[in-house]
């Protein structure tokens, strides 16, 4: 399988990508705008880079309610920090935003994902992102971001989930985004309770069997709070293996806040899906801790 971003194509057929995460919010649910300072949340991105993250993923506002984030304001926010990273940083970039226009103005900043937990609400999102030749996320949400949602209520959960983003696959491709730059997310937690996004996990293989690359955002969120009893700043090691858990089942874009830990647990499962794929015996060390291979454009 192999994913494109932007000039960058990654065969993920064994590997799994890192994405760190960037917010550019006061007031994100982990790290509640500990980076807010831009001098501050330069240092955080070059840390991430160091730290082995595939590409870096950029947000301005926070999926869950707070205060309002006009269009001007998410635009401050996201458009010059992404024009310093591609200063910096030789490696792909992605918004976190679901107006087109943002997109648009962080495209010609120099991102090249579009990572939309709208489900491509707005009209323009996905004309914006194929013109700029930029890949997509396409996430699920049940009503929309901001929105509380405390009592969502499905006919067949994974069902209605798979159709989703089947169909919003299909609409990009259908806007002339090639296939191997659309990429799904079953967004757990986004309209979900937390035993909802458990069985969204168990059965990540039934979205892998869709045939787009899976992306899985699940670091430190609710549910594994729910699961663990532990608080938002104590699931480092659950988040891990719900990594873990995600590549085994087919998942091959992790979103994670620690990407030291999370690279770790891709290049260990990578190593061994390739002994697997291989049927090799050997005890030898292979590929552990090398990055993910870039196919040539």
């Amino acid at each position: 399988m192999i994913v494109e971003l932007g000039s960058h194509r990654y065969d993920v057929t064994t590997r799994a990508l890192v994405m760190g995460i960037l917010n550019r919010t006061p007031d994100s649910f982990f790290d509640a705008g500990q980076y807010w300072d831009f001098d501050d949340f330069l240092v955080k991105a070059s840390q991430l880079v160091d730290e082995g993250a595939d590409f870096l993923d950029v947000g301005g506002v926070k999926a869950g309610p707070g205060l309002e984030v006009t269009e001007a304001a998410e635009m401050d926010r996201v458009v010059p920090a992404i024009q310093a990273l591609r200063q910096r940083f030789d490696l792909p970039l992605s918004v976190d935003t679901w107006r087109a226009s943002v997109a648009r103005e962080s495209y010609a900043a120099g991102a090249v994902v579009g990572n939309d937990i709208s489900g491509f609400a707005d009209p323009n999102y996905l004309s914006e992102a194929a013109k700029a030749g930029a890949s997509v996320v396409a996430c699920h949400v049940r009503l929309a971001p901001r929105i509380d949602d405390p009592k969502p209520v499905y006919d067949d959960l994974v069902g209605d989930v798979s159709c989703f983003l089947q169909q919003r696959a299909q609409w990009a491709i259908d806007a002339g985004i090639p296939p191997q730059r659309v990429m799904i997310d079953a967004g757990h937690d986004l309209g979900k309770t937390p035993e909802m996004s458990v069985e969204l996990l168990r059965r990540a293989d039934e979205l892998v069997a869709l045939g787009y690359p899976v992306f899985l955002s699940v670091s430190n969120k609710g549910f594994l709070g729910f699961l663990s009893n532990e608080a938002v700043d104590n699931r480092r090691e659950i988040t891990l293996a719900a990594h873990a858990l995600g590549i085994g089942l087919g998942c091959r874009i992790l979103r994670a806040h620690d990407v030291v830990g999370t690279r770790r647990v891709a290049d260990f499962m990578s190593e061994i899906l390739q002994r697997q794929a291989s049927g090799s015996t050997s005890l030898a060390p292979q590929a552990l801790l090398s990055p993910p291979q870039v196919l040539p454009t």
